[in-house]
């Protein structure tokens, strides 16, 4: 009687699956297909990724190589264009390459080109603000308190592994116009930052003990 039971459930249980197969035979379809077709776009995507930084990667280094003899307009039309491709990797290298070499004698231009790696290149967080400080220690020599403090305010206001970094700058800044005070402060701010650069921490106390002790 017992056996009777568990065949006629297992019947009954294999029935109902098989209904359900056949009354829902089109949604299963679909979504087996949108499935399908999801998986191979994000493949296709992540090939055509790969495909454009290898591009990439090798315009860079081409470009690096040739640097030497092509015409100096040459390279840097090439590398701005790099830039503007706001690739994670080679629009900062391309970037840095041209500040390296000043190519460019343009302020302006770049931190037009600063701005394009900020504020439209997909980065990781703690790369975007080694570009920001950067372009702040790129600044530096011609910016008036507020543009640079302006610059420099998101990794301020941070716990970012570059702070001590950002206020070491704010404070040699504040040094060098002679406002003694607030260099004193940034300094002691950075002896106060629990994850400061050790170099950067030694450096300030230094100065502090050396420069600005009361």
């Amino acid at each position: 009687m017992d056996e009777e039971v568990i065949i006629i459930d297992s019947n009954t249980r294999n029935e109902k699956i098989k209904n359900f197969f056949i009354n829902n035979r089109k949604n299963l379809i679909a979504g087996f297909l949108i499935i399908l077709v999801v998986t191979i776009g994000y493949l296709s995507m992540k090939e055509m990724k790969e495909r454009d930084k290898i591009k990439l990667a090798n315009q860079f280094n081409i470009t690096i190589i040739n640097f030497k003899t092509e015409d100096k307009q040459t390279t840097i039309d090439q590398l701005t264009k790099m830039i503007n491709e706001n690739d994670a990797t080679y629009s900062p290298l391309a970037l840095y390459f041209l500040i390296d070499n000043n190519l460019i004698d343009n302020k302006s231009v770049i931190n037009s080109l600063f701005d394009e790696l900020i504020n439209e290149t997909s980065l990781d967080e703690e790369i975007k603000n080694l570009i920001i400080y950067k372009k702040a220690l790129f600044n530096s020599d011609s910016s008036s308190e507020n543009d640079l403090l302006q610059i420099l305010s998101p990794i301020i206001n941070s716990k970012s592994i570059w702070k001590s970094h950002a206020l070491y700058l704010l404070a040699e800044y504040f040094l060098s116009q002679n406002e003694d005070q607030k260099a004193k402060e940034f300094f002691n701010q950075i002896i106060a930052l629990p994850n400061s650069n050790n170099d950067i921490k030694l450096e300030s106390q230094k100065i502090l003990n050396r420069d600005l002790s009361e």
